[in-house]
């Protein structure tokens, strides 16, 4: 029951604090307020009863803007990497992760916070070489901000499309990482 014609921004994980899920009731309220209703929200996950509560209550303000999954469901997932435009990934701790790896082959951009894997593998689309957009605080008001970004880049088809055909054609395999291991174990030899 979304809008085709609005980006869909998509957050698929644990409802938890180390995810940064207990922030999106507010960031998703904050952008219907600040940003306008331009896009949509779709939020898969469960966790923290909590957080679950206060997304299933985003409901009542959600005028076909906002939909949930609480609970797990792969299928699902896979479909809306697909279909979305954008992943949030608000963690606050992130060793590796996977999400947003699974989001880029799908062509779907990711919002990820300045730590751990997800600044190892996204670099900002302000920077040289960026694909990505990627913010400091796990804070309403940065992940807010990255979505105002997210929404001026989606009108400008050119740059958008741009940045989904890079994210794509990037290679995170275990095979490009050995090759590279190798090479520098052979520089050594």
């Amino acid at each position: 029951g979304l809008a085709f014609d609005k980006p869909l921004f998509i957050f698929i994980g644990r409802l938890v604090g180390e995810k940064g899920a207990d922030l999106l009731p507010e960031v998703i309220k904050d952008s219907f307020a600040f940003i306008g209703r331009k896009m949509n929200f779709l939020v898969l996950g469960s966790g923290e009863k909590e957080t679950e509560t206060r997304l299933s209550g985003l409901r009542s303000i959600a005028q076909g803007d906002y939909a949930e999954y609480i609970g797990y469901n792969e299928t699902l997932s896979h479909l809306m990497y697909a279909g979305a435009d954008f992943l949030l990934m608000p963690s606050r701790v992130e060793p590796c992760g996977l999400n947003q790896l699974y989001a880029m082959r799908y062509g779907t951009i990711p919002l990820v916070r300045r730590t751990g894997g997800l600044l190892d593998t996204v670099i900002d689309m302000g920077d040289p070489g960026g694909y990505g957009i990627v913010f400091n605080h796990a804070a309403v008001g940065d992940i807010t901000h990255s979505i105002y970004r997210a929404t001026q880049v989606y009108d400008q088809k050119t740059t958008f499309n741009s940045l989904r055909e890079k994210i794509v054609s990037l290679d995170f395999s275990w095979e490009k990482s050995a090759e590279e291991y190798l090479s520098l174990y052979k520089s050594f030899a």
